[in-house]
């Protein structure tokens, strides 16, 4: 008896998983997601943000960024029947969901291509279908996994063809693309630190782009190409420096505390534009060239929200004001939306959606 019951409970998971996959790939999946019930904007936050739309309802979504067109998102989500972040690709409205990473391992960081035919992402798919964990570490603040089996790659949203575009034995994410000059910039573990580097579209032409010790990642162009804005934690005492290689060794990265530069395209001219303790990370530009959006809780430790800063480090404003946190903010090639995960109308503890908004100048 409980080997029949066995038998209809795998049959009856392996049938909904088919389902499931098979629901995302259906153009009946094109009618508009449903609307939500919650209170999505504050009186606060008005002055920036209006026809605020939340666009994702289950799961837990992160990093959620614009096709060149600004008729897509790409986004990563932890849902069933997945064990861990795959990637997806979204209308701007929502609907025509679907996954376009393998569903196997671990993946993070998605990006459309300069012609929106494709997206990179990295992925730990080829270390095996189970997705990497984290070791028990007993940590006071937030940690992720710089896992060495973090593999760039660019899926053909036409053909589904997967082409891998790094091969190293060290961590490999963090990519996002210029889509002027279609030249990649991520974060690497392959000379025996966390580096900023850059490589071409095919994964040639690699160019280390910072040396200083500790970790820098979360990189982004500006829309001319000429720049970068980047995240760092860069460990000063020795004790900082020994937990940081120490975590290092182990697959870990737990900073407490993160600030944001901007440097040129080719990692010349280094400059900090943020001295505000706390985490600062998520840096995106805005269309302008001008100024950067970003995550941050120095006003809060137990929450994050979105603020804008000028480029020199100058005109801090405040944009989000709410309870939950709010992340990953990045605009649309025209300015005219803003799109971010946030907790916001959550459903369960610790969920992000994505959301879209209008953007007021």
């Amino acid at each position: 008896m409980k080997i029949r019951l066995h038998l209809i409970a795998t049959f009856l998971a392996v049938f909904n998983a088919l389902l499931i996959a098979i629901a995302f790939d259906s153009v009946a999946m094109q009618k508009l997601s449903p609307q939500p019930t919650g209170n999505l904007i504050l009186p606060e936050e008005s002055e920036h943000l209006h026809s605020v739309r939340q666009l994702t309802f289950e799961g837990t979504n992160a990093e959620a960024y614009w096709s060149p067109d600004g008729e897509w998102l790409v986004f990563q989500s932890t849902r069933p029947p997945y064990k861990a972040d795959q990637i997806f690709i979204m209308r701007s409205d929502g609907s025509q969901v679907r996954i376009v990473s393998t569903g196997k391992g671990r993946t993070t960081c998605g990006y459309f291509t300069p012609g929106g035919d494709a997206v990179i992402f990295s992925t730990t798919h080829l270390a095996g279908p189970e997705p990497p964990q984290l070791p028990k570490l007993d940590l006071p603040r937030y940690a992720w996994g710089v896992f060495p089996s973090y593999e760039i790659y660019m899926r053909r949203l036409d053909t589904m063809e997967l082409i891998r575009l790094t091969d190293n034995d060290g961590y490999d994410a963090e990519a996002t693309i210029c889509w002027k000059t279609g030249r990649i910039v991520f974060t690497s573990y392959r000379d025996g630190d966390l580096d900023i580097y850059s490589m071409n579209l095919d994964g040639s032409g690699l160019k280390r782009l910072t040396r200083t010790l500790g970790y820098e990642g979360g990189a982004f162009y500006s829309p001319d190409g000429k720049r970068i804005v980047f995240r760092a934690y860069l460990p000063k005492t020795n004790e900082e420096i020994a937990e940081y290689k120490r975590l290092l060794q182990m697959g870990v990265i737990s900073p407490p505390n993160m600030e944001l530069f901007v440097m040129d395209a080719d990692g010349h001219n280094v400059k900090q534009i943020t001295k505000l303790g706390g985490i600062n990370f998520c840096p995106a530009w805005l269309p302008d060239g001008k100024r950067i959006i970003f995550s941050s809780n120095h006003h809060d430790p137990k929450n994050f929200d979105l603020f804008v800063i000028n480029v020199d480090g100058t005109g801090l404003k405040r944009i989000t004001y709410h309870p939950a946190p709010d992340l990953f903010p990045h605009f649309s090639p025209d300015g005219k939306w803003l799109v971010w995960c946030s907790g916001r109308n959550a459903s369960q503890p610790r969920q992000l959606n994505v959301f879209r908004a209008m953007w007021k100048q």
